[in-house]
């Protein structure tokens, strides 16, 4: 299950997604908002679907705002998740493989519906490497518990 949401500027193209991506390919989706492109914050975008990911309701989350880089700050700021603005395939696909993101963020002024699709598309489908990456995760996890992980 995938959960997505967005703000006013990304309403369309999350209504892109949707239609042209999740309904196509039959995947279980949960729609976080916003419903309609008038003003919307990303923060409570962010929050929401991220707490949908916290709460085990869903298992990644996609958002997207105008740029990508303030759903992605907010959606950081929700304990336990791990987003990554991304507009190209290799840092999307990396972001799952080496960081065990489980937020991908983009902007829709930034990325057309195509690559949008694409980003999702490896996102989704990318498994995490674990081995060596696990201890960065770890530590990456630490920090947002307010542990030193420097000497």
């Amino acid at each position: 299950m995938v959960v997505i949401a967005s703000d006013h500027a990304g309403f369309p193209l999350k209504e892109e997604i949707i239609e042209t991506y999740f309904k196509k390919n039959g995947i279980e989706y949960i729609d976080a908002g916003c419903y309609s492109p008038e003003r919307y914050d990303y923060a409570l975008s962010a929050q929401k679907a991220c707490d949908m990911v916290i709460a085990g309701k869903a298992d990644k989350a996609i958002l997207v705002c105008g740029t990508g880089v303030g759903i992605s700050m907010a959606a950081n700021k929700v304990k336990g998740i791990r987003a990554a603005c991304c507009s190209d395939y290799f840092s999307a696909k990396y972001t799952r493989l080496h960081n065990d993101a489980n937020a991908l963020c983009f902007g829709a002024r930034v990325v057309g519906a195509g690559l949008a699709i694409e980003l999702v598309d490896v996102f989704l489908n990318t498994e995490f490497e674990g081995g060596r990456h696990a201890t960065r995760v770890d530590q990456i996890m630490r920090i947002e518990k307010g542990e030193k992980v420097y000497e």
